[in-house]
């Protein structure tokens, strides 16, 4: 793998900086090329950056002719479903048309084959306890169908033209690299771990939780929370089954273990030392009471399994939003 250039798409953003860490640990060439809208210039560092928009497709296809990369992995998208609900056609224009200009460029350089990044979401609401990959999609949110419509065009792309690719659903990404300067920096940020930390650092006066009443083991919601360390190496494993020659398939990434609400506020409060100025709401509507992954097709066929537990990821993530609020009011 000495060498082998893999392009990261949306590279300069949470899970593609931590992803293009793990490929340079690797020793693979990392090119990022990202439009840095939402990306950070800080985050693309371990390799050449090209700027550029997904949506162009001149300007990609002459990226990838330019460096003739051995795979593609693809995590240039919007991501907030709420977001999505309200204003679904920039969500279409850029999952959608992004995934369309990125494979037509492809195709006019030599089809290298494409890792895309994924979402528990195309699944909608669980109709299991874990979800497998033949669980039904049948996508909640525009967010979830703009993901949907990437995976099909992705299969129609194979079936027609012979463009190999992967796709990675996964579920709840979270942590942070503090010691290689890589963490969540989304505006505006949704996810749980962050808001609660951002309950204790002065960017929020309380942090909320929504229900109580949940068929959980304490009444508060379940999701399944994945190391985006481990979400990095999974993608470096897909890609490399992918250069060896295989067709590529979907593959869930999760823990297969659930943690609640209440236990992720036990969790930072632990790592921070400090008590969480916690305000109890009612449910929202469309929230299901877990969400967890089954894994196993990834560990058969990939030989993944995630490593780290949930006092790692709350511990990376409080260390790296500490530091950053550090920066900002020290």
């Amino acid at each position: 793998m000495s060498g082998e250039t893999i392009l990261v798409l949306g590279g300069a953003g949470y899970i593609g900086s931590h992803t293009c860490l793990a490929l340079s640990q690797a020793g693979y060439r990392v090119v990022v090329y990202d439009s840095l809208i939402h990306g950070h210039r800080q985050f693309a560092k371990f390799g050449p950056l090209e700027q550029g928009d997904i949506r162009d497709t001149q300007r990609l296809s002459s990226v990838i002719a330019q460096h003739k990369p051995a795979a593609i992995i693809h995590f240039a998208a919007l991501i907030e479903a709420g977001v999505s609900v309200r204003d679904p056609a920039d969500f279409y224009d850029v999952n959608v048309g992004g995934v369309l200009s990125l494979l037509n460029a492809a195709r006019a350089n030599g089809m290298p084959p494409i890792v895309f990044s994924s979402t528990c979401a195309t699944y909608g609401l669980p109709q299991t306890p874990a979800l497998d990959e033949t669980h039904p999609q049948w996508p909640i949110n525009p967010y979830g169908w703009t993901k949907f419509c990437a995976e099909r065009m992705f299969a129609d792309f194979r079936a027609a033209y012979g463009q190999r690719s992967t796709w990675l659903r996964y579920f709840n990404a979270a942590g942070a690299a503090p010691e290689h300067g890589l963490g969540e920096h989304h505006d505006p940020e949704t996810h749980v771990i962050p808001l609660a930390m951002f309950s204790l650092l002065g960017k929020r006066e309380s942090f909320t939780m929504f229900g109580e009443d949940y068929d959980t083991r304490d009444g508060s919601c379940v999701r399944d929370y994945i190391h985006v360390l481990d979400l990095a190496d999974a993608h470096l494993r897909a890609a490399r089954q992918l250069i060896d020659g295989a067709q590529g398939d979907a593959y869930n990434l999760g823990t297969g273990d659930g943690t609640t609400v209440k236990e992720i506020v036990t969790a930072v409060e632990r790592a921070s030392n400090r008590k969480i100025p916690l305000i109890k709401a009612d449910r929202r509507a469309g929230d299901p009471s877990a969400l967890v992954a089954n894994s196993a097709k990834a560990a058969r066929d990939l030989g993944w399994t995630p490593k780290r537990n949930l006092d790692e990821i709350v511990a990376g993530a409080w260390a790296w939003h500490a530091r950053e609020e550090a920066k900002v009011f020290g």
